[in-house]
C-alpha cells in the first residue's frame, strides 16, 4: 500500500439492501444506471438474481480505517454461464474434462445485463489505485477460501482491466453495436450522413412501419403504467420460450423497475388503432448514454423490431443530446442501421496455474480475430466518407 494511503478493510456482503444505497451510489456514480444500487437490489428483491437460479450475491465492500465505504462491486457466485454473454463454456467443459470442478466460480458482473460500464466501483476523493487493489485482492482471497475455480470480471472498463492485468487476470475482448451522436440536430441529420442506398432504405422502412397502423410511442416515468409492464412481461417470456432461453427476470422487476428507476426507464411501445400493446423496446438511460435492453412483440409486424429499438433509440438520443446508444451484442443488420462494432473488456483470473496458461494461450489466440473481425465490420459503415462520397 503506498505511502499515506489509509488501510482498507474489505467484507463480502449478501444482500445489497444491507449496503446503504447512499454509501453504494457514491461509489458507482450516475452514468450508468445498471450498477446502481437500485437496478442491483430491484434484481435481488423481485428474486430474478438469487442463489436459487444460481446468481447467489457476494458483493465486496472495501472500508477504510474509519469504517467509511470508499469502494464496492457487484459480485455472484455463480453455479452455470447462463446470464453472462462473455462465454466460457468451452473452458468449463475443458477444466471438467480434465478432473477439475469449474463450478462455482465468482462473476464480477449486473446480472442478465451486456452492457459496459464500471466494475470496480470507487469513491471519489478515494486512492483509485489502492482502493482497486483491494476489491481485487478480496476477490482473489474469496476465491481462494472458497476454494472456486475462477474469478471472472466481465463488460469492465478498459482501464479496470489494465489494472486487473497487473494483478494476474488475463485480458478478453468482445465486440458490441454502438451508435454515436456526431452533434445531430434531427433524425433526418442523422440519416444525411449516411450514404443514400442506406438513407433511402431507412427511410423505407420507417414509412412500411407507419403503413401498418401502429402507434408508436416512447413512454418514461410515470407515462409507463400498469398494462405496460404487463404486456412488456409478456413479451419477455415469450421471447425467452421461443430462444430455449430461461426467463429470469420475474414480473415483479419490471415493475421495481418502473417504481424505482422510473424516470431512467424509456419503454418503446407499439399500440394498435383499438390501444392494444403489441410489442415493446425496453431501455435505461444514463447520463451520456442510452442503454437498449429488451424487446418483445406480439405478432409479425414487417420492420418494426428495427423502429422500436434502433431508429426510435436514436431520436431519443438526439433529442435528449446524448453521446451514443448502445444496442448490444449480436446482430450485424445493426451496422446498415448506424450502429457501429465497438470493442468490450473482461478480465479473467483461474486458480489451477496448468489451466490458466492454457486459458492465457487461448486468449493471445483469440484476441488477433476478434480484432480482425471488428476492422471488417468496421468496413460495412452506412456512413458517408469523410470526402463525402455518396455511395
Amino acid at each position: 500500500m503506498p505511502d499515506g494511503d489509509p488501510p482498507l478493510t474489505a467484507r463480502v456482503v449478501g444482500h445489497i439492501r444491507d449496503i446503504p444505497a447512499h454509501d453504494w451510489d457514491a461509489c458507482a456514480g450516475g452514468a450508468n444506471p445498471f450498477v446502481s444500487h437500485a437496478f442491483l437490489d430491484v434484481l435481488e428483491t423481485s428474486q430474478s438474481a438469487q442463489p436459487q437460479v444460481g446468481w447467489a450475491p457476494q458483493h465486496i465492500v472495501v472500508s477504510d480505517d474509519t469504517g467509511h465505504i470508499v469502494a464496492c462491486c457487484p459480485a455472484y457466485l455463480k453455479s452455470h454461464s447462463y446470464g453472462e454473454y462473455v462465454f466460457d463454456w468451452s473452458w468449463a467443459e475443458a477444466y471438467q474434462r480434465a478432473g477439475g470442478r469449474y463450478y462455482p466460480k465468482l462473476q464480477v458482473a449486473v446480472p442478465f445485463t451486456p452492457v459496459p460500464g464500471p466494475r470496480l466501483l470507487v469513491r471519489p476523493g478515494a486512492p483509485a489505485t489502492t482502493a482497486r487493489g483491494a476489491l481485487a485482492a478480496a476477490l482473489l482471497a474469496l476465491a481462494k477460501r472458497r476454494q472456486l475455480s475462477s474469478v471472472h470480471v466481465t463488460f469492465a472498463g478498459e482501464a479496470e482491466v489494465s489494472a486487473l492485468v497487473n494483478l494476474g487476470f488475463a485480458a478478453r475482448i468482445g465486440h458490441q453495436y454502438h451508435w454515436h451522436n456526431r452533434g445531430y440536430g434531427s433524425f433526418d441529420e442523422f440519416l444525411n450522413a449516411l450514404a443514400s442506398r442506406k438513407r433511402k432504405a431507412i427511410r423505407r422502412e420507417r414509412a412500411e412501419v407507419a403503413a401498418q397502423g401502429l402507434t408508436i410511442r416512447t413512454l418514461t416515468g410515470a407515462e409507463i403504467g400498469e398494462r405496460h409492464w404487463a404486456a412488456f412481461h409478456r413479451f419477455y417470456q415469450d421471447t425467452t420460450e421461443r430462444k430455449w432461453a430461461h426467463a429470469y427476470l420475474t414480473r415483479d422487476f419490471f415493475h421495481g423497475l418502473g417504481d424505482r428507476l422510473g424516470e431512467r426507464t424509456v419503454l418503446v411501445v407499439a399500440e394498435t388503432t383499438t390501444g392494444n400493446v403489441v410489442a415493446g423496446a425496453l431501455n435505461l438511460a444514463g447520463e451520456d448514454a442510452l442503454y437498449g435492453r429488451y424487446w418483445g412483440c406480439d405478432a409479425d409486424y414487417r420492420f418494426l423490431h428495427f423502429e422500436a429499438c434502433y431508429y426510435r433509440a436514436i431520436e431519443y438520443a438526439i433529442d435528449c443530446r446524448l453521446a451514443r446508444v448502445e444496442a448490444g451484442a449480436q446482430g450485424e443488420h445493426k451496422i446498415q442501421r448506424g450502429y457501429l462494432p465497438t470493442a468490450t473488456h473482461s478480465a479473467h483470473w483461474i486458480a489451477d496455474e496448468g489451466f490458466r496458461q492454457a486459458v492465457v494461450r487461448f486468449l493471445a489466440a483469440e484476441r488477433p480475430a476478434v480484432e480482425a473481425d471488428i476492422a471488417a465490420l468496421a468496413t460495412q459503415s452506412p456512413y458517408r466518407r469523410d470526402g463525402g462520397e455518396d455511395r
